[in-house]
C-alpha cells in the first residue's frame, strides 16, 4: 500500500518495518513464558524487562512505574475501574471530550453506583484548570482528561490543571489525575514524570508500533479489579506480550517526544489552505489563531453541502484516506466531542478529520488539498 496518501494516523499508523523485523527475530530466539521459572522462561523474561527500562528510559519515568497492557483501551480501563475496590462510592470527573475508552466506561460506573460528572469544555475544546477545580468535592477521587483529543487536536494544559487539582485538595485527599496520552506521544513534548499526574496511557500502535500493546503509567500502584495470574504486579494480569514489549519500547525510543518544527509549519499551511476554499470551516475556528494550542497532527473541517461521509468516500476515490473522527465510533455516526464544544448540527454532519505522521511529506499533503479542492467546487461554486 501507498501510505505517501494516507491521512488517518490519528486512528492507526504505518508500522516501522525495521523495528517490527527486528523484534519479532529477538522474540523468536527468545520465546518461553517470561512468568516460567526455567531457564527458557527466565530468557525470556530478561528480554521482556529489558523492554520495560528502555521504554522507561524514553519516556522519562521509573521502570517500576511501567505496565504493559493490550493497547490504550485497557490503560485507561484498569485505572477508571480500580475505583470499583473502595469500599466506599464517590465521584469521578471525566472531561466531556474524552476518548470512548473512557467515555463510555465512566458512564458504566454509573451503574454500579458511582456519580460521574462532565467536566465542560469550551468553545475551543478546551478544559480550563479553573473549571476542574470547582468541580472538586470531598467525594472527588479520580479525574480523566485527555493530553491531546483525537478529534480536534486541541492540547490540554495538562500541568496547569494539575497544579489546579493539588491546590484545591490542599488539606483533603487529593484525588488522582489520570491522563490518555495516546494522541499525544510521539506528537507533543510530554513530562509524564511532572508532580500532579498519577497515570497516563499509552498505546503502541499510534507511533508506529504493532497493534495489541499499551502502556499504563503509574506513579502509584493501584488496587486492580480485574484479577488473574498476577502478572505485571498484579496490576494487568495475563500471558505478556513479550514481542509487543520490545517493539513497542523501541518505537518510544525513535519517536517519542520527537515532533518536529517543520511539521507543524506544513501544517499550518495545509489550514490556511483550506480555510481559502469557499464554505470551508476549521473546527474549531479559533484554532486559525490559537495555532499553538493545538497538535500539527489533527485538523478538523467541514465543507457546505457535504456531509463527512461524502467527503471520506469522493477522497477514498482518489486514493486519499481520511476518516469522520474516531475510529471507535465510525459506525455510531455520533460526534459527542464537537456536541460537547457545542459544533452546529450541521457542520458536526460534514466534519472531517485529517490526521498526519512523521512520514507525511509535504508533497502528498499538496496533492491532498488539490484533491479536496476539486471536491468541494463541485458542491460551493
Amino acid at each position: 500500500m501507498n501510505i505517501e496518501h494516507y491521512f488517518d494516523w490519528a486512528a492507526t499508523s504505518p508500522a516501522d518495518e525495521d523495528i517490527l523485523r527486528e523484534s519479532l527475530e529477538e522474540t523468536l530466539e527468545f520465546w518461553g513464558n517470561p512468568s516460567s521459572t526455567h531457564e527458557v522462561g527466565k530468557k525470556a523474561r530478561k528480554l521482556f524487562e529489558s523492554a520495560r527500562l528502555r521504554a522507561a528510559n524514553a519516556i522519562g519515568v521509573k521502570p517500576e512505574c511501567i505496565y504493559f497492557t493490550s493497547g490504550g483501551t485497557e490503560s485507561d480501563q484498569i485505572t477508571l475501574l480500580s475505583v470499583l475496590t473502595k469500599p466506599m462510592k464517590g465521584t469521578v470527573l471525566v472531561s466531556s471530550i474524552e476518548h470512548p475508552a473512557i467515555r463510555e466506561q465512566s458512564e458504566a460506573l454509573k451503574n454500579c453506583g458511582w456519580k460521574v460528572l462532565q467536566i465542560p469544555a469550551d468553545s475551543d475544546g478546551i478544559i480550563q484548570p479553573q473549571t476542574v477545580a470547582e468541580m472538586i468535592t470531598n467525594d472527588t477521587v479520580l479525574i480523566c482528561i485527555m493530553a491531546v483529543n483525537n478529534e480536534t487536536g486541541v492540547i490540554q494544559p495538562i500541568y496547569e490543571i494539575a497544579d489546579a487539582i493539588t491546590k484545591a485538595s490542599e488539606g483533603k485527599r487529593r484525588p488522582k489525575f489520570h491522563v490518555d496520552c495516546v494522541q499525544a506521544a510521539g506528537k507533543i513534548n510530554l513530562n509524564l514524570s511532572y508532580k500532579g499526574i498519577d497515570s497516563a496511557a499509552l498505546s503502541s500502535h499510534k507511533i508506529c508500533g504493532p497493534r495489541g500493546i499499551g502502556i499504563l503509567y503509574m506513579k502509584d500502584a493501584c488496587e486492580p479489579f480485574l484479577r488473574g495470574g498476577g502478572q505485571e504486579k498484579g496490576i494487568r494480569s495475563g500471558t505478556e506480550n513479550v514481542f509487543g514489549a520490545v517493539a513497542f519500547s523501541k518505537c518510544l525510543e525513535r519517536y517519542y517526544n520527537k515532533a518536529k518544527k517543520s511539521d507543524a509549519e506544513r501544517t499550518n499551511n495545509f489550514i490556511e489552505k483550506l480555510g481559502e476554499l469557499p464554505g470551508c470551516t476549521i473546527i474549531p475556528p479559533g484554532r486559525l489563531q490559537k495555532k499553538d494550542l493545538f497538535s500539527p497532527y489533527v485538523v478538523q473541517a467541514a465543507f457546505n453541502n457535504i456531509p463527512g461521509n461524502v467527503m471520506l468516500r469522493a477522497l477514498d476515490s482518489k486514493g486519499f484516506s481520511i476518516s469522520t473522527g474516531s475510529a471507535c465510533s465510525a459506525k455510531k455516526n455520533k460526534r459527542p466531542v464537537l456536541e460537547a464544544m457545542h459544533v452546529d448540527a450541521q457542520l458536526r454532519e460534514n466534519a472531517v478529520r485529517f490526521s498526519f505522521g512523521p512520514h507525511t511529506t509535504d508533497k502528498a499533503v499538496d496533492e491532498l488539498v488539490a484533491a479536496v479542492s476539486e471536491i468541494n467546487s463541485q458542491f460551493n461554486k
